[in-house]
């Protein structure tokens, strides 16, 4: 049994084969239907139980189809349904009830603290759906959909963010460290990420640049990421934050700074911070990025029950 939280608290290698198995999967259901089961089952019997805390789209609706292709069947509970909280069940106590029912808890959070006791309090494994400072899931399917683009590792590419320092961004820093790609952060003054995660980086030689300017974060990149400038977990002054990102929109003149066949990725959904000329031109590959998530999830639940092939 393995938890899968924080992408910098798992190895490269295992990281690595999470993304061949995907690949594997990917290639073998090109003649089957969406709601067909992989022949192999993998997953038959088991039930993963899936909590919301906070609004999904993508996330609920690509793991639900990612569990039914393995062969698993799945419950989503909201929190405010449950007795945890409002009803006086300890977290301790609710983690007990899901190990004895279920075979996976997977939960989508507004605390980081609260993902970290549920993994202590579960014999189950535990997989981070979103949480304040991590985006595992999401950022592990880009790295898929990049290498099954540009048909090379990450490694031997130029990766961009254009955007604020949130928990996509630490989610591909990690994986930066991990596939030691080099990494360019364009963003004001203000938002760069922390000084606790650059430490982090610099302990561990990442490659990574921070520049306020944004053509100059996006020169030669393969790969520009961007998100939403103000997100679900922001809780400061919208107009304000809008206003310090206004000359970091991604449009057609950033884009010809990169390289000539870099491509666009956004984990959705998407505000004012990319023009519509650049999401929904050709280098744009973001349908295609929603898609992946259902195949490298699949492996993360496989990586999680010892499964990977």
């Amino acid at each position: 049994m393995k938890n899968f939280i924080n992408l910098k608290d798992i190895s490269a290698k295992d990281l690595r084969k999470i993304l061949d198995d995907a690949k594997k999967r990917k290639n073998k259901r090109k003649k089957l239907n969406t709601i067909d089961i992989d022949k192999d089952e993998p997953l038959k019997g088991k039930l993963l139980i899936q909590m919301y805390e906070k609004q999904s789209s993508r996330t609920r609706l690509s793991f639900h189809i990612s569990i039914n292709q393995l062969g698993a069947s799945s419950i989503t509970v909201k929190a405010k349904e449950l007795h945890l909280g409002k009803g006086g069940e300890s977290l301790a106590d609710t983690a007990k009830i899901l190990s004895t029912y279920g075979d996976g808890f997977l939960l989508r959070t507004d605390s980081d603290k609260k993902i970290d006791d549920f993994s202590k309090n579960l014999s189950i494994p535990i997989i981070n759906l979103l949480s304040p400072s991590s985006h595992p899931c999401q950022v592990l399917s880009d790295i898929f959909t990049i290498e099954e683009i540009k048909k090379k590792p990450i490694s031997n590419l130029n990766i961009c963010w254009i955007g604020d320092c949130n928990n996509v961004l630490n989610s591909l820093i990690a994986t930066s460290i991990k596939f030691r790609f080099n990494l360019n952060i364009g963003c004001p003054k203000n938002y760069s990420p922390p000084k606790f995660v650059m430490d982090w980086v610099k302990k561990n030689k990442g490659k990574i640049n921070i520049f306020n300017d944004p053509k100059k974060a996006a020169k030669n990149a393969d790969v520009v990421f961007s998100d939403k400038v103000f997100s679900l977990n922001d809780k400061g002054n919208k107009a304000k934050k809008i206003r310090d990102f206004k000359n970091y929109r991604i449009n057609s003149s950033l884009m010809k700074v990169t390289r000539n066949h870099s491509i666009f990725l956004h984990c959705l959904p998407r505000g004012n911070e990319v023009s519509n000329d650049v999401f929904f031109g050709k280098k744009s590959k973001v349908w295609q990025q929603a898609l992946n998530r259902v195949h490298v999830q699949k492996s993360i639940l496989l990586y999680c029950f010892g499964k990977l092939r």
